[in-house]
């Protein structure tokens, strides 16, 4: 691999203050960010060029339906798929509005007057759409260091690029796909889902994939309630989903970016009332992670593909 880079932006600071920071352009590569423009607000620091490009990258992820998405340290701190963008960004936000606190905000509509309203009553680092109309513009303009990005559809991902050693070495890896879809999945509990449910499995799985390790995602009525990420096992990644979740998974649907190494991990959703649950399955004791989902009397869905993220 022959990497070429030039100089496209300078950061205002890398992850920190103390740090420099830049964003190069890979030589021959088209990317959203060399043609995106920044209408107003103070310079993109290094994580607002990393949150922004996850916000960005994650909100066409879910669909053609209105969508909205909150970003925190890379992180969805809040998703939503609704009938209107209006109704998308109030429950995406509504998911944390702990974390959304300072967060990044991408939506795959027009910002219209009305949500614009919405956004400038929440502090914000950045918003991202592909397009502004100009009554949303002069509201977004009452914060004077809210960075509004004007940008194109993201390009696919080729290749995921990690540095270790220094930045003397390289880990390269094919991007995470869903190479598995709803038809490969299948249903290992004895009840099934219902159709409502199957919405809701459809939604937590695909936001458990963009979400650090170990990570459980509940998800209802195509609004993501509670997300635990990131945690070192599974079980506290539960934990901190339902409450998070605080009573609002109740009928939903529960996602674990990988199997249950144990029935306790599985404890954490049926307490937070999730009544279906999707995750990859192929633990030496899965007979006893879906003995006890059988128990509790909710559906449980195997995918056979796991979406660590790390």
């Amino acid at each position: 691999i022959h990497i070429s880079a030039t100089l496209r932006d300078v950061a205002r600071y890398g992850e920190n203050p103390h740090q420099l920071g830049a964003r190069y352009g890979v030589d021959g590569a088209d990317s959203w960010w060399d043609d995106k423009e920044q209408l107003q607000g103070k310079a993109m620091s290094l994580l607002n060029f990393r949150d922004a490009d996850a916000a960005w990258t994650q909100v066409w992820a879910f669909g053609d339906d209105p969508t909205a998405v909150v970003i925190k340290h890379a992180n969805p701190c809040g998703v939503a798929v609704a009938a209107s963008i209006e109704e998308a960004y109030r429950l995406a936000n509504a998911c944390d509005k702990t974390s959304a606190f300072g967060g990044i905000v991408a939506i795959n509509r027009d910002m219209t007057a009305e949500l614009a309203t919405m956004l400038v009553e929440i502090f914000t680092e950045v918003v991202i759409a592909e397009n502004f109309s100009p009554e949303a513009l002069e509201i977004l303009a009452q914060k004077k260091d809210l960075r509004v990005l004007r940008a194109t559809t993201p390009s696919q991902l080729r290749l995921h690029v990690q540095q270790i050693d220094g930045g003397n070495s390289l880990l390269v890896q094919t991007p995470d796909t869903f190479v598995k879809t709803r038809k490969d999945w299948t249903v290992a509990t004895d009840r099934e889902p219902t159709e409502s449910e199957w919405v809701d499995l459809e939604l937590a799985w695909k936001v458990a994939a963009k979400v650090t390790s170990n990570t459980i995602v509940l998800v209802k009525n195509g609004q993501a309630v509670g997300i635990g990420a990131g945690q070192q096992n599974r079980r506290d990644s539960g934990i901190i989903a339902a409450q998070k979740a605080d009573g609002r998974a109740i009928g939903g649907a529960c996602a674990s970016d990988a199997f249950f190494p144990f029935a306790d991990g599985l404890q954490a959703a049926i307490d937070a009332g999730a009544t279906a649950v999707i995750q990859p399955g192929g633990s030496i004791r899965d007979q006893e992670v879906i003995d006890a989902a059988n128990t509790a009397g909710i559906a449980m869905v195997f995918t056979g593909e796991r979406h660590f993220k790390h």
